[in-house]
């Protein structure tokens, strides 16, 4: 085939792509912002937001519900070029990235994506043709539109629910796949021998000066520095002043690499630049600034030149070979231009690097006085060892294999709530199996939310709310940084304003290692999921009231909240009063407790067919039985703990490896017991917490590298188990999304040892904070019938009816929240009075369950020092809200007290109804503000449902 009919071949062939991927989109309803976003406010009603997909009138693809939508390209690939959040019309996205990235078999692809934008501050749609695919991306194939998909089973609980929950999620879920072709195969094997792909040896972006550095700085003027203003790498410096740094290098080092910024600097003889102390001379690759030109000196003289016009930015690079020192520099740190070389002798040896301002031989002299100063920057320094062996032979050929290799990245959007989901998946069909080594299932070049030209210690992330369901390690919703994603610093991102461009401005979906994943031929991968939630406001509550209808959203079984004791004694008698006090109250749940006595470990047909007869008891009486087991914080041996490289510890101190011999052995356990006693609930303590292991004999992982995702699946695995057949799960970390029900509100369990008046006021508060990200469902408290970690008499409930006001208090705080308790002692109650008060509560509880499970407006703190307040609000139930005021003063109180009634949903007058008995009608104001006239008896509560 000559060239023009080669030529003409490529172009028909783009042209039949490009009409067929277009085709798809031909029948899609077309969307614009105006026709298509949605007004209503979707934490208050039900906007009818239903997802769908549209298309533009230039032929992008909308994935969008009228609140929020994203938008991508999909020639010459898919790429993101929109993400909004359509009711306050407000952009997210500045910049173009890859959909996804995948590293198999040590080889890494983008998936999808654009190349080419020139600045990364904004993007504009007109830029967009102009755009490049990378050629050596995972391109894309196909896309589907369907119906979201359930994660897993869930067996729903609905005597513990306030209201039914949908599962799935309703919304559509879209699927694009891309594969890889020749071209890129070609395309990795051309650039297999990038620096990228050789061993790293010695890394350092100047965060702070390395002890491996020594400085050399002119003594010219006082203000000559290496580190300027607390700035390590930053060079203030007279123009023919010599500032520079040197050390020493491995010795197998074969690439040295120093990325630069000239910044105010325009010296040349003194320029910037990249230095070599030979065996016999002193090399230099400089920096002559205000001639624009890069300049490679061979240590005797001038020996080849690089014209850089007016760049900032500059790379300089040494490859060392055989017999010849090769010198070259680059715009970009990806193309680079060969400036110089230098024949090398027998025995000639890198003694020193210098990156800084040295003299014309390469040495620390300065030259003729000069007023004129200059600010410039060292940014980074790198030495590469020699290529890894796989990376050996015709790479065309062996990587043939990867065309048969797919990978699909799935977007939910769900209906009536501003939250994307995202997920990748591989497929292996190809004849051999391969291993995932790491991914990136999300990369979004965002704008950042405040202009900080110099250091911040804490910074103000993006609007958008961030989960996974690849958490672990603690209660707090802040553990997602730890494990799974990262907002980072932009690379690309030059003309940002902060001077060091460290602006966290780029989100990357990640596991921290790993996971290092075989995949067998026919067989798939797929990584956790994100969800996301572009908030359309900054204000606390209603931020927190978002995060909290997503979570509640995507694990619908955290709206289980039933009512719950923690027996603190397993034998028999202990249970049964347990469970017939709890049945004669309206409990709805017994643990057999820690030190109980209960034993989750023990399988043996005694305790499997004693567990069987008190659950079926339990049964009888409308009481669900289960126990409690702790997994990590504890030694086990050496053979089965966590192994770790010296100066390492497990986060609990001691921990058993999931994977061990031991660890497959305890959830076989786990297993049995619950499958064959018809227990109902599992309280799991210490449940794990992201602990790597080093371990290379454990039978469930290889190495490090895959410990952290294969223990992780391992107890994932048995918690979405647990939810499929209804048991409930305790669990004090953030499983919510892999099947657990509750976590701890969040309490120091030495405050129950404080006297029992200051722990009433300790519980609201924990209460109060503790429910900003956590609707009262979600989270337990706890109440210590019996002494528990000391505090003697003055701390302790027991004897009930001895303490009854203080014990009432308590019921009233807690079930007054919706959150659930541990009341662990023997016996909820020990008289009639005492049986009666908790009744009284817990009926309370049950008559108002919808509003009371429902999300918190928080209204006072808890000080000791006046009233403090919550209000429930259920916008789409009967009772629209429930306030509860509280005294906690030795006299009564009379207030008139101003409350904003907006997340109840009601407009013009509402119906007030105090303690179930007297009834009125309020107005409320332009501002939903209504005004609550309040006389509260002294150490007592009011509360009044709002209709």
């Amino acid at each position: 085939m000559n060239y023009f009919k080669k030529q003409l071949y490529i172009l028909c062939l783009l042209g039949v792509l490009g009409q067929a991927k277009q085709s798809y989109s031909q029948q899609l309803p077309l969307f614009s912002k105006e026709s298509n976003s949605l007004s209503g406010d979707w934490l208050i009603g039900t906007p009818q937001a239903k997802a769908g997909l549209f298309k533009t009138k230039e032929g992008h693809l909308v994935f969008s519900n009228g609140l929020v939508s994203r938008t991508f390209t999909t020639f010459p690939n898919v790429a993101s070029i929109g993400l909004d959040e359509l009711t306050g019309n407000t952009a997210f996205l500045r910049s173009i990235r890859p959909e996804a990235s995948v590293t198999i078999d040590g080889f890494t692809f983008d998936v999808g994506g654009l190349e080419g934008q020139k600045v990364h501050n904004y993007l504009l749609k007109e830029w967009i043709p102009g755009l490049k695919a990378d050629p050596m991306a995972f391109k894309f194939h196909d896309y589907k539109i369907e119906d979201t998909k359930p994660r897993f089973g869930w067996k729903k609980r609905p005597n513990w629910m306030p209201k039914d929950m949908p599962w799935p999620v309703p919304g559509k879920e879209l699927t694009f796949t891309y594969t890889l072709d020749q071209q890129a195969i070609d395309a990795l094997a051309a650039k297999s021998k990038s620096d990228q792909n050789r061993a790293l040896l010695l890394e350092d972006k100047f965060q702070q000066l390395n002890s491996g550095w020594k400085l050399m700085v002119s003594k010219s003027h006082e203000r000559n520095s290496f580190v300027n203003e607390g700035k390590v790498g930053e060079i203030m410096a007279l123009e023919n002043a010599a500032v520079f740094a040197e050390r020493t290098i491995p010795q197998e080092a074969k690439v040295l690499v120093a990325k630069m910024n000239k910044g105010t600097d325009q010296s040349n003889d003194w320029g910037l630049g990249f230095g070599l102390t030979l065996t016999n001379g002193s090399p230099r690759l400089y920096w002559r600034a205000s001639e624009g030109k890069v300049v490679f000196f061979d240590g005797k003289r001038d020996n080849g030149t690089f014209e850089v016009g007016k760049a900032d930015q500059l790379w300089f690079r040494y490859e060392i070979a055989d017999k010849e020192l090769l010198a070259q520099a680059s715009l970009d740190g990806q193309q680079w231009r060969t400036v110089g070389h230098l024949p090398l002798k027998s025995g000639d040896k890198i003694q020193l690097v210098r990156v800084g301002k040295m003299d014309p031989n390469g040495g620390n002299k300065d030259g003729k006085a000069s007023t004129k100063e200059g600010r410039s920057k060292i940014e980074g320094f790198w030495a590469y060892g020699d290529f890894p062996s796989q990376f050996a032979g015709d790479l065309s050929s062996k990587l043939a294999y990867m065309k048969n290799v797919t990978v699909q990245v799935h977007y939910d959007l769900y209906d009536d709530m501003p939250i994307f989901s995202k997920w990748i998946t591989v497929q292996n069909q190809s004849d051999r199996e391969i291993v995932v080594n790491s991914f990136k299932s999300e990369q979004l070049a965002v704008f950042e939310p405040e202009s900080s030209v110099d250091h911040r210690s804490r910074w103000l992330y993006p609007n958008i709310t961030v989960e996974t369901d690849y958490t672990f390690g603690g209660m707090s919703e802040e553990v997602v940084y730890s494990s799974s994603l990262e907002w980072k610093k932009d690379p690309l991102y030059t003309t940002q304003v902060h001077y060091d461009r460290e602006t966290p401005c780029l989100l990357e979906v990640a596991p921290k290692m790993g996971p290092e994943q075989q995949v067998a031929a026919g067989g798939k991968f797929a990584s956790y999921r994100v969800w996301e939630l572009l908030n359309d406001s900054w204000e606390r509550e209603r931020k927190s009231l978002g995060y909290r209808k997503m979570l509640r959203s995507m694990a619908p079984w955290a709206t289980e909240n039933p009512i719950l004791m923690h027996v603190r004694s397993s034998d028999n008698e202990s249970v049964k009063k347990a469970i017939d006090q709890a049945a004669e109250v309206g409990f709805e749940m017994v643990i057999m407790t820690f030190w109980s006595g209960f034993n989750a470990e023990d399988d043996s047909p005694e305790n499997i067919k004693r567990m069987k007869e008190l659950a079926d008891y339990a049964h009888s009486k409308g009481i669900e039985l289960g126990g409690y087991s702790l997994l990590a914080s504890r030694h086990i041996d050496a053979k089965n703990d966590i192994v770790l490289p010296e100066g390492m510890h497990p986060r609990f101190g001691s921990s058993p490896c999931i994977e061990s011999e031991w660890g497959q052995a305890y959830f076989k356990k786990l297993y049995n017991l619950y499958e064959s006693s018809g227990l109902g609930v599992f309280e799991h303590d210490g449940s794990y917490p992201g602990d790597w292991c080093y371990s290379t004999d454990h039978p469930g992982h290889h190495n490090e590298k895959d410990s952290q995702w294969n223990q992780f699946k391992r107890i994932t695995d048995f918690y979405k188990w647990c939810r499929e057949k209804g048991i409930y799960l305790n669990i004090p970390d953030m499983y919510f999304l892999n099947g657990g029900n509750k976590v701890g509100m969040g309490y120091r369990e030495a405050n129950w040892s404080l006297p029992r008046a200051q722990q009433e006021i300790v519980e609201r508060q924990n209460i109060f904070d503790g429910t900003w990200a956590k609707a009262p469902s979600m989270g337990w408290m706890f109440v210590p019938l019996v002494e528990y970690q000391g505090g003697g008499k003055e701390a302790t409930i027991e004897p009930l009816k001895d303490h009854l006001p203080h014990y009432e208090q308590r019921l009233a705080n807690l079930f007054g929240a919706g959150v659930q308790a541990c009341y662990r002692g023997p016996q909820l109650y020990d008289s009639p009075e005492t049986k009666n008060v908790v009744a009284k509560w817990v009926n309370f509880y049950k008559k108002h369950r919808e509003v009371l499970d429902s999300d918190i407006i928080h209204v006072r703190r808890p000080d000791g020092m006046d009233y403090d307040a919550i209000l429930h609000v259920n916008p789409a139930g009967k009772e629209k809200g429930l306030l509860m005021i509280y005294n906690p003063l030795d006299e009564a109180i009379k207030r008139k007290i101003k409350v904003n009634l907006y997340y109840t949903g009601l407009t013009g007058n509402v119906q007030v109804v105090e303690q179930d008995q007297n009834s009125r009608t309020m107005p409320l104001n332009a501002a939903s503000e209504a005004i609550f006239e309040v006389n509260i008896p002294a150490k007592s509560q009011t509360w009044f449902v709002i209709k």
